[in-house]
């Protein structure tokens, strides 16, 4: 005997925005306070150290991001062969653990004081970069064609 279980998600009208809403909530704030420091390393923006800055806005990034990475796959569910098989998706899943090791690692040892400080601008641009490409792969999901199964 199959059990089919219905996705709460597609039962109301309301759940799948509210959700997608505290989904965009969450990499505006990651975004928000990323980009606060990627200006910063690239001389513009605040007066405070770009370490400094990072280090006080850590666990605002943190909160977006884990807000981001608890929706999305409660997201995904409503609808996983249309999203397993959307390019913009996938490139948006591609980017976004790009995304994630750059941050975590190149990024934190520029920050930590690791690396040249020679490497402030172009670091700050590819992080920018990598993030500003989620959000535009995430937009664009709506507009990418699903190949039929």
């Amino acid at each position: 005997m199959l059990i089919a279980f219905e996705n709460p998600l597609n039962e109301s009208a309301l759940a799948f925005p509210i959700l997608e809403c505290f989904h965009i909530l969450g990499f505006a704030l990651t975004l928000g306070t990323i980009a606060l420091v990627d200006f910063r390393l690239l001389g513009f923006g605040l007066r405070q150290n770009a370490a400094e800055l990072s280090k006080a806005l850590a666990p605002w990034t943190l909160i977006g991001l884990i807000t981001v990475l608890l929706s999305g796959p409660m997201l995904f569910s409503s609808d996983p062969d249309m999203y397993y098989l959307n390019l913009s998706f996938q490139i948006k899943m591609v980017l976004l653990v790009l995304a994630l090791v750059f941050h975590y690692t190149i990024r934190r040892k520029l920050l930590r004081g690791e690396l040249s400080p020679d490497l402030n601008k172009p670091v700050a641009c590819i992080s920018l970069l990598l993030w500003t490409s989620i959000i535009f792969a995430g937009i664009f999901i709506a507009f990418v064609v699903t190949p039929e199964s």
